[in-house]
């Protein structure tokens, strides 16, 4: 018997809480305040705009991009 947590997400192929971004979504994905590139925080699960020092969570699988729910960096 296979559980939600057992079953691969549909657009990451990951099973657990940190779910991998796809690779081809990181590319095509920017930061919507300064149109920069995103890294891939695995540890943090988050995409960060290093440009507006902001780090977008990324919740059950989905990059969340509004700058309102972004935390900012520390310097």
């Amino acid at each position: 018997m296979t559980t939600e947590k057992d079953t691969p997400n549909e657009t990451t192929g990951s099973t657990g809480d940190h779910d991998e971004i796809d690779p081809k979504l990181l590319e095509i994905l920017v930061c919507p305040l300064t149109k920069g590139p995103l890294e891939y925080d695995r540890g943090a699960n988050e995409l960060i705009s290093r440009k507006a020092r902001l780090a977008y969570p990324i919740r059950d699988g989905i990059p969340i991009m509004l700058p309102g729910e972004a935390r900012e960096l520390e310097t």
